[in-house]
């Protein structure tokens, strides 16, 4: 059980932690996709000004299901993103403050494409909640917490 004195992290320190990730998440991808499309920019950005073809296979797997895989099994090894441990976030259960499950990390990730297709009112749903719950931890029952470890 959460206990009274619980500090909810709010909507700036959560935007500073998301900007970390996915800074990672680029220095990680954007080699990757170097190497592949051999430098060619127009075909690593999908301009399609590029005289090759995009190849789809390749640009889910590395745009969407990288991610995906990465952000989950992070947040289940050790309930955080990279971005939310150096900023001393933690994600847990908004229940029982336990850390969360496979079933609502899973939840949580897919949560956030309703949360920002919606002109991100779902995210910025963050600065105005009581406990500081984007649509995403509303669907995955989850909060994030401001931790001393």
């Amino acid at each position: 059980m959460l206990n009274s004195d619980v500090q909810y992290a709010g909507f700036w320190v959560r935007t500073g932690a998301s900007l970390i990730d996915i800074i990672i998440l680029m220095i990680a991808t954007y080699p990757i996709l170097w190497f592949f499309y051999s430098g060619d920019w127009h075909r690593i950005f999908a301009t399609g000004l590029s005289e090759q073809p995009q190849v789809l296979w390749f640009d889910i797997t590395v745009n969407y299901i990288l991610p995906f895989v990465y952000t989950v099994m992070v947040w289940m090894l050790w309930s955080a993103s990279p971005g939310k441990i150096l900023l001393g976030l933690k994600i847990v259960d908004a229940g029982t403050g336990e850390n969360i499950d496979l079933k609502q990390s899973i939840i949580r990730y897919v949560g956030y494409f309703p949360a920002m297709m919606a002109l991100f009112i779902g995210i910025f749903w963050v600065a105005f909640d009581k406990r500081k719950q984007g649509w995403h931890d509303k669907m995955a029952n989850t909060v994030v917490i401001r931790t001393s470890e």
